[in-house]
């Protein structure tokens, strides 16, 4: 995809569902007694293989113009599939439904492309077999194919060594299958989109600070579900505007749930014009329409507590501090290298190839703010969000800029491109 640098960016524009609620949305409609009516589901690929694991798992699922119906079966309703469940590029889909295949009375097999085949499955796994699920996998099941024998599971009182939604996720959705009640610390607050959406479909989960408490219940029921923008996409949107001069820009529907707003923080932190209108409750979760002019930026320090708040956002929050005076500092997000690529060494060296000064650390980045960055060839990694990121940067470079693989943006946000092209 060749991107051309722009002059300004002005309009009104809507981005897709929300990558965490539409796979959420499918998991829990398809163990729901009835039928789950999703709106604004993410048509991306990631989130079309958890609908095609569930269609192997026996889900009817229809798929109508922007709506899906889910015709769930129940908690036990899932049927053992004639073959082995693939997730694509999808670590959402491997990881929670790890969590729901492990208190089934059927023995399962799951696997994914390439990258998900090398990303760290035991964080998951352990707490699972903890709860007494049998999971077998290469190196003692750290790395899939992941071979689950549905077992009797029992609730387990578990720390989790680092903020992460996804193990979270995959014990909160085991303990819908397991016997006494599940307790989870958290060291940090990481996105809370499973608990919301248990507790919506009827289930029973509390949270007391970081200390999560989930208690069986003996069914859930279908619910209608609008699943928001997804604020992880409105981000790009939110810092082309920030960067190009003289730029207004409405982004309608989107999610501002406080586990995940942390972008918006962040920017405004920076100098970001930044302003919420028209807040409310859908589904259960926050949403906004979010206004954004375009700002005098200035480098800020990002760590701690926020981290798990933007962990997705960090790859553009990258792009956003080239043009940013002074310098910005990312620490505590050591969980990047994690992702469908390292995305602090994929980012770091494909911005430099642009001119940033920029330098990788163990848990992070630091990068000298510039005025201008140069286009030139650069490679995405098969990373969307390091593809859209790269993709924003070169809006203010001073000549074309050619981003090579472009195509996995389709994972979370098939429009991307098409949308941007709307403003040269």
């Amino acid at each position: 995809m060749i991107i051309k640098p722009i002059e300004t960016i002005k309009g009104t524009l809507s981005v897709p569902g929300d990558k965490s609620i539409s796979h959420r949305a499918i998991m829990l409609g398809a163990i729901s007694e009835g039928i789950t009516e999703i709106s604004g589901f993410l048509m991306g690929d990631d989130c079309l293989s958890t609908v095609d694991c569930f269609r192997k798992l026996g889900i009817k699922i229809e798929i109508s113009e922007n709506k899906v119906f889910v015709h769930g079966k129940g908690l036990m309703g899932l049927s053992a599939p004639s073959t082995i469940l693939d997730v694509g590029n999808s670590g959402t889909t491997i990881r929670l439904l790890t969590g729901i295949l492990a208190g089934q009375n059927f023995s399962s097999s799951i696997t994914g492309d390439a990258s998900i085949q090398k990303r760290p499955m035991l964080r998951v796994v352990n707490p699972l077999r903890k709860m007494g699920a049998e999971i077998e996998g290469i190196e003692g099941g750290n790395y899939c194919p992941l071979h689950i024998k549905g077992k009797n599971l029992n609730g387990i009182h578990y720390k989790l060594p680092v903020a992460s939604a996804q193990v979270k996720s995959a014990i909160l959705l085991a303990s819908l299958y397991s016997k006494g009640k599940t307790i989870i610390i958290e060291p940090k607050s990481s996105r809370d989109h499973t608990e919301i959406m248990i507790n919506y479909f009827g289930g029973n989960i509390l949270k007391n600070k970081n200390e999560i408490i989930s208690s069986p219940v003996k069914k859930l029921i279908g619910q209608q579900v609008e699943v928001p923008g997804d604020i992880s996409s409105a981000a790009y949107f939110i810092a082309a505007a920030l960067i190009l001069p003289n730029s207004e820009l409405l982004i309608q529907n989107v999610g501002i749930n406080p586990t995940r707003s942390g972008i918006i923080t962040v920017f405004k932190q920076m100098g970001g014009d930044i302003q919420l209108i028209n807040e409310r409750i859908q589904s259960g979760e926050a949403v906004a329409d979010i206004f954004v002019r375009s700002s005098k930026l200035k480098g800020i320090e990002i760590k701690g507590d926020i981290i798990p708040k933007l962990i997705d956002e960090i790859p553009v929050i990258a792009a956003t501090a080239c043009y940013a005076d002074g310098v910005t500092i990312i620490k505590d997000a050591a969980e990047l290298k994690v992702k469908e690529s390292n995305r602090i060494k994929t980012m770091s060296s494909e911005l430099r190839k642009m001119g940033a000064q920029i330098t990788e650390t163990d848990d992070g980045m630091i990068i000298q703010g510039t005025s201008q960055l140069m286009g030139t060839t650069v490679e995405s990694y098969n990373d969307h969000r390091v593809a859209m990121s790269l993709a924003i940067a070169a809006l203010r470079a001073n000549k074309e800029t050619k981003i090579q693989n472009s195509e996995c943006v389709n994972i979370s946000f098939p429009n991307f491109f098409s949308l941007l092209s709307m403003f040269e």
